[in-house]
C-alpha cells in the first residue's frame, strides 16, 4: 500500500514564480480543536503576489507555505471536535499554508460548504466572496437605486462584489481594460476602460452628483481621484494597493500611506467617509466575534453562489505541482476570474 503524503509548495524568498519549491513531508495530524482538510482547490490571489516579492504588510518571515483560502474535504478530527466533521466539505481562510495537500486549521474556522458546489467554484467566493460581501454590505451600505465605482470590475475580488452589487438593485460601473467590456455589459455593468487615462472623467458624465461608494483596490495616487468622485454622504472603501505591487522598498509604507489618509478624509467635514478594509479586523482582539460574522457571511455568499446571484470566474485550474506556472498566469492581467490550483 502506497503511504500517503504531504505536498506543500514552500515560498522561500523573494524569487521569481519558478523559484517556488515543491516539499513533501509526512501527512500532519490535528491537535484539540483542529480539523486536518484534504485540499481539493486553494486559490492564487494578489496576496501572494505581493508576498513574493516580501511586499505583503504582515507577511511572516522566509520561509513559509503560501495560500491564503481554501476549499477541501476534512480528513480527521483533533481531540474536542465532532468526529461527525469528517467526510464534510468545508472552506477556510488561512493567510497562509493553503498551498498544500494536507492542511490544518481550527475547527471554529472552517465553513461547511452547500453540498452540489464544487470545490473550485466554492474557493472563488472564499476570500474574494467575504471581502465583496463585507465591504458592500457592513461598510458601504449601499440601498437599492444606488450607483458605486467598481475598480477592477474583472478581477476577483471585483467581479464578485459587481455580482452581488447588481443582485442588490445598485448601479455599477466598473473599470477593466477593454477586452473585458462586453462581458461585463453582459452582466448589467457600465464600463469605463482604465488605460484610457480619463476614468475621473467618464465617471462623472456617468454619474453628474457622485457615485454612493467607490471600491478601490488599485491604491497609490489614484485613490485620490476615488475620493473626489464621491457623492455627498458617499463611502470609499480602499482594500488593496495593486499600484504599488512592483514598487521597491518596505511593503509597509503604501498601507501606512492609505490608512493616513483615510484618517484625514474622515476628518474632513463633508458627510463623506472613508474605510481601509482588512478583511482579518477584529480577530486579534475580538476573535468569537470575528468567527461568528465570517460564518455568517460566508454561508450568504455560498447562498447567493447557490442561486446563481454570483457565478463562479475560474480562469484556470492548475496542478499544485505547477504553483510557477499559476502564478505567472495570476500576473499576466490577461485572465478573467481566479486562477485555481488543484491536488
Amino acid at each position: 500500500m502506497d503511504t500517503v503524503e504531504r505536498v506543500e509548495v514552500v515560498l522561500p524568498g523573494k524569487v521569481e514564480p519558478e523559484g517556488l519549491e515543491l516539499h513533501r513531508g509526512p501527512v500532519p495530524v490535528p491537535a484539540a480543536g483542529q480539523v486536518l482538510i484534504g485540499m481539493e482547490a486553494t486559490g492564487v490571489s494578489f496576496a501572494e503576489q505581493q508576498m513574493r516579492r516580501g511586499r505583503y504588510y504582515d507577511q511572516p518571515s522566509f520561509p513559509f507555505v503560501p495560500g491564503y483560502d481554501l476549499v477541501g474535504t476534512v480528513l480527521a478530527t483533533g481531540p474536542g471536535v465532532a468526529a461527525d466533521l469528517i467526510g464534510r466539505r468545508v472552506a477556510a481562510m488561512t493567510k497562509t499554508g493553503g498551498w498544500a495537500s494536507h492542511v490544518l486549521v481550527d475547527a471554529a474556522d472552517a465553513v461547511e460548504v452547500p453540498e452540489g458546489v464544487r470545490a473550485a467554484d466554492a474557493e472563488t467566493a472564499v476570500v474574494n466572496g467575504i471581502t465583496a460581501w463585507q465591504m458592500l454590505h457592513r461598510k458601504a451600505r449601499v440601498r437599492a437605486g444606488g450607483t458605486v465605482l467598481v475598480h477592477g470590475a474583472n478581477g476577483g475580488v471585483g467581479s464578485v462584489l459587481v455580482q452581488l452589487a447588481l443582485a442588490a438593485g445598485i448601479r455599477v460601473i466598473g473599470t477593466a481594460s477593454a477586452r473585458h467590456h462586453e462581458a461585463l455589459r453582459a452582466l448589467g455593468v457600465v464600463p469605463v476602460d482604465y488605460r484610457s487615462g480619463e476614468v475621473p472623467a467618464r465617471v462623472r458624465q456617468l454619474a453628474p452628483g457622485g457615485v454612493d461608494a467607490v471600491f478601490d483596490h488599485v491604491g497609490g495616487d489614484g485613490v485620490v481621484d476615488s475620493w473626489r468622485l464621491l457623492a455627498p454622504g458617499g463611502t470609499l472603501v480602499s482594500y488593496g494597493s495593486a499600484a504599488t505591487r512592483d514598487d521597491e522598498g518596505s511593503g509597509a509604507w503604501p498601507v501606512l500611506r492609505l490608512l493616513g489618509r483615510v484618517w484625514l478624509w474622515n476628518w474632513l467635514p463633508n458627510g463623506r467617509s472613508a474605510y481601509f478594509f482588512n478583511v482579518w479586523a477584529g480577530r486579534a482582539y475580538a476573535a468569537n466575534r470575528f468567527r461568528a460574522r465570517l460564518r455568517s457571511d460566508l454561508t450568504q455568499v455560498f447562498t447567493a453562489l447557490q442561486r446563481g446571484e454570483i457565478t463562479a470566474r475560474v480562469a484556470a485550474e492548475i496542478p499544485l505541482s505547477r504553483a510557477a506556472e499559476a502564478m505567472r498566469l495570476a500576473e499576466s492581467g490577461t485572465v478573467a476570474g481566479k486562477v485555481v490550483l488543484v491536488p
